[in-house]
């Protein structure tokens, strides 16, 4: 369908939509809620025996938050005549005004942030914390598989594998560091960038997961987006969190890369995110993973740093829910593709089919390869994910 034909029947949508990617330029929630001092207070919480609540420090807010509210609900949406597209774009100011009460209240008294994470990603099941407890019956795997996962490499030596790794697409990225951030990796979805953790020492076993799941999902489809006429894409769907974190993590699965250690991963995770509903600081996050699970210090401080950061952020425990979905979505012979289009969700495929139909999505111009067969070759992996409730 022509340009020319949306200034007609659906120019309101048009317009609203470049309104709304207007107000959400500053709106990536990641580049907020990663503490700036993260070394030193690691530092300080081993130092004092594990018994040392934090003190992070986090990047300002140098917009008027107040503002953005105002100008999210002054879009005329009684103007679009498409009743599921009227209601998509509703639920979609309501969703990055969440946002905004997300950012404007990271590490602010009276767990604000808290209450307001809870509203944007919800809270661990009864279901998703058995699965998780399911999950870490399963040791973790074998001394080859740890050898495996021996971090050599230095962030040098990561940027010129994923240089070389940009040629299995068609589409440029920048490469970036950084020593703000509580992961490896991830994905800057404004800038089109792919960001290092500063001086984190890579295995080539992380390296080849960061590369199925960072460039072959959440780039994908941000390079995805730009192609499509609207950019509800780019900016995101509403709940489209644990279907794009699903659909990363099972780029992981396809590609031979998902281990069992990874699940019980992304099980602690689940595990952190329900220790903190439950009231629980820190330091007792920390210690139920480290001393009642075993989990080791660095990396339960790690997940826990995750889970507790500007006052509790439960986004974490929606990994684990979204491979699952996904999974089932794939076992069912489902295809993936609408689901890459950019920043969508499971629960808005509907939206997604109904923008179709109107020429206001196009089929996808990038596809993730690891997609292209299935290469696991772990049984135990494949057992858990048939037999997660």
């Amino acid at each position: 369908m022509k340009l020319s034909k949306f200034t007609g029947e659906f120019q309101e949508v048009m317009e609203i939509d470049e309104n709304i990617h207007r107000l959400v330029g500053n709106l990536e929630l990641l580049a907020f809620i990663n503490p700036l001092n993260i070394a030193q207070e690691r530092k300080q919480f081993f130092k004092e025996k594990y018994k040392y609540n934090p003190k992070f420090k986090y990047r300002k807010v140098r917009f008027d938050t107040y503002k953005l509210h105002r100008l999210f609900f002054s879009q005329r949406l009684k103007d679009i005549d498409d009743k599921v597209i009227r209601d998509l774009y509703k639920d979609v100011v309501y969703t990055y005004s969440g946002m905004v009460q997300c950012i404007e209240t990271i590490s602010q008294p009276d767990n604000r942030f808290y209450f307001n994470s809870l509203r944007f990603y919800g809270t661990p099941t009864d279901k998703m914390v058995e699965n998780a407890k399911f999950i870490l019956h399963h040791r973790e795997d074998d001394e080859s598989a740890f050898a495996k996962a021996e971090p050599q490499l230095s962030t040098e030596q990561a940027i010129q594998f994923f240089e070389d790794y940009k040629k299995e697409y068609g589409f440029n990225f920048a490469i970036k560091t950084s020593s703000a951030m509580s992961a490896a990796a991830m994905v800057s979805n404004k800038d089109r960038a792919l960001i290092l953790k500063k001086n984190h020492q890579f295995s080539q076993h992380q390296l080849n997961v960061l590369a199925h799941h960072e460039i072959g999902v959440h780039l994908v489809t941000t390079f995805n987006a730009i192609e499509q006429p609207l950019k509800v894409f780019g900016n995101g769907f509403p709940n489209n969190v644990e279907t794009q974190e699903g659909l990363a993590v099972f780029a992981e699965y396809m590609s031979g890369n998902l281990t069992v250690s990874r699940l019980r991963e992304l099980a602690y995770r689940v595990i952190a995110a329900d220790s903190l509903i439950k009231g629980n600081d820190f330091t007792e996050t920390f210690n139920l993973i480290h001393n009642q699970y075993g989990l080791d210090r660095e990396r339960a401080f790690n997940i826990t740093l995750r889970v507790h950061r500007g006052g509790g952020f439960t986004k974490d425990a929606l990994y684990l829910s979204g491979l699952q979905k996904i999974y089932n979505l794939h076992q069912a012979g489902e295809s993936m593709e609408s689901l890459l289009m950019g920043k969508c969700s499971l629960e808005y495929l509907p939206s997604v089919k109904r923008l179709q139909e109107v020429g206001l999505a196009k089929p996808i111009t990038y596809k993730c390869k690891s997609y292209n067969s299935n290469n696991n070759k772990d049984q135990r992996v494949e057992w858990i994910l048939q037999n997660l409730k």
